[in-house]
């Protein structure tokens, strides 16, 4: 299965992102960052790649600040 995993500047944004997310019934979860992504935080996002626009679109809709997203096979 293919997976996204958004990357973010801190804790505190990569909580508010799982917030909106899941209210809007994505299937999300945070996850350690994985090691070939650096990022300044150590938490990520992942969520089903198929949902990349959705997700894009509510991170920014809400203001969620983001350093990246990423695509990544598991």
């Amino acid at each position: 299965m293919t997976y996204g995993v958004v990357l973010f500047h801190t804790t505190a944004s990569a909580m508010q992102a799982e917030k909106v997310l899941s209210k809007a019934g994505l299937k999300v979860k945070l996850v350690p960052t994985p090691r070939q992504f650096s990022s300044d935080c150590g938490i990520a996002l992942r969520f089903d790649w198929e949902q990349k626009g959705q997700v894009e679109s509510l991170l920014t809709s809400n203001k969620v600040d983001t350093a990246a997203v990423r695509q990544m096979e598991q």
